[in-house]
């Protein structure tokens, strides 16, 4: 009887592979990079089996067969592969040498994905909606009522819209506060502080990012471009002090601001000094400067190559048909990596630039990555240009980094040796 078992035990393995199989691979030959998301995501909701081949042409996807799913790439142009299931066998057992930096992680389920954006979000305001879209992924929208009121916990996953969680309405001031579009949108601030019980926005706005962090620390996972990233951290250090000058909340900032800061509150970032002048369009020196960064021809940040077998997280996040992409600006472009605290993983960045594009850390039971910039495909993307046509950059590397993401909540990697 004890040898029966032991059989069964041994051989559970191979029988969890022993069906044919759909690959979808994600290296250079695949048609639509983006898309391929939103297939294995679809998957999950139909409680498909589906693995992440960590490293294995470009991070692709093995998912147990299905006539339905087979047609879903075939109509949204997804390349793939039927695979017999000793073809699926001989990729399982070459990802899962020891020799080989690659590894296996088993995506259990689709998250509940929640976007974080004002009522007067526009198609050309952020990146994440346009390639959830496109993608055909699935979310919801919630804005500050929801998380003031803890609906937070219903979702796997949160991304932060370009947001300036300081209050300052973007530090648009200088070149656009007689524009309607500001006018209209410090009014819809404002409104939305007064019915949540806050005397100003800059106040709703630190309660805000601290709900968010909690959310974090609970188990959440938390996906920030461009100005939601260093401006989290900012309001959550200036929780207890005035950071706003007079034209953005009716009273001037406190001068002793900068020494009341509290690094030990933020995620990411320490140490680093802001900037007080309510006409420069900047919020501190996280963020590299155009200057900083150079020509646009030689703007370029590079993927960290990190253990698929003994660091999955990292690896899951930087999964890539290309190690080497092109930057692209934002209000906040890249990060000071001098500025960013030690227990921060630095997944991209300019080498020996000291410019640090893409970052990964946790707090608590959940994660939080950060990534510069507005738009991977447009690099210089200024207020009131068109939305970008995802159709165009079916295979863009700089998106893919955002949908890595999306499936990182639904993965269950084994954890990582120490």
């Amino acid at each position: 009887m004890l040898k029966k078992i032991l059989f069964v035990f041994l051989l559970f393995p191979f029988l969890a592979f022993a069906q044919s199989k759909i690959l979808i691979y994600m290296d250079l030959k695949q048609t639509d990079h983006l898309r391929a998301y939103g297939i294995t995501y679809h998957a999950l909701e139909k409680n498909y089996k589906a693995d992440w081949l960590l490293n294995y042409r470009g991070g692709s996807f093995m998912i147990d067969y299905s006539n339905d799913i087979a047609n879903e790439c075939l109509v949204e142009g997804v390349a793939f592969d039927k695979l017999s299931a000793s073809e699926a066998a001989d990729i399982y057992s070459l990802v899962q040498r020891p020799d080989n930096n690659m590894s296996v992680v088993r995506l259990e389920k689709a998250p509940k994905i929640a976007v974080y954006v004002p009522p007067s979000f526009q198609p050309w305001d952020d990146a994440v909606t346009m390639v959830l879209d496109y993608a055909k992924i699935p979310y919801t929208k919630i804005w500050n009522d929801e998380i003031l009121r803890g609906d937070l916990s219903k979702y796997d996953w949160l991304h932060l819209h370009h947001e300036d969680f300081t209050g300052q309405y973007g530090k648009f001031y200088a070149s656009f506060s007689n524009a309607q579009w500001y006018i209209d949108n410090q009014i819809q601030y404002e409104n939305d502080a007064k019915k949540n019980g806050f005397k100003k926005v800059s106040d709703m706005m630190k309660t805000v990012a601290q709900d968010i962090k909690n959310y974090v620390g609970q188990g959440g996972f938390l996906f920030a471009m461009c100005s939601a990233t260093d401006t989290f951290d900012i309001a959550l250090a200036a929780e207890h002090t005035d950071i706003c000058a007079q034209m953005f909340d009716g009273d001037p900032e406190d001068p002793d601001a900068q020494s009341k800061l509290d690094y030990s509150n933020t995620l990411a970032f320490t140490n680093f000094k802001l900037e007080m002048n309510p006409y420069v369009y900047s919020f501190s020196n996280i963020n590299i400067t155009p200057e900083e960064v150079g020509s646009k021809e030689n703007d370029y940040f590079t993927l960290f190559d990190f253990s698929a077998k003994y660091d999955p997280v990292s690896s899951m996040l930087v999964q890539d048909h290309v190690n080497v992409i092109h930057g692209f600006m934002g209000q906040t472009t890249m990060f000071r990596k001098s500025l960013i605290k030690k227990s921060v993983t630095i997944l991209g960045e300019r080498p020996g630039m000291g410019q640090v594009k893409y970052i990964h850390g946790n707090f608590g039971r959940g994660t939080f990555t950060f990534y510069g910039g507005h738009d991977p495909e447009a690099y210089e993307h200024l207020v009131g240009d068109p939305p970008t046509d995802l159709s165009l950059h079916k295979n863009s590397p700089g998106y893919r980094l955002i949908l890595n993401n999306i499936l990182f909540p639904a993965a269950r990697p084994k954890k990582q040796k120490t």
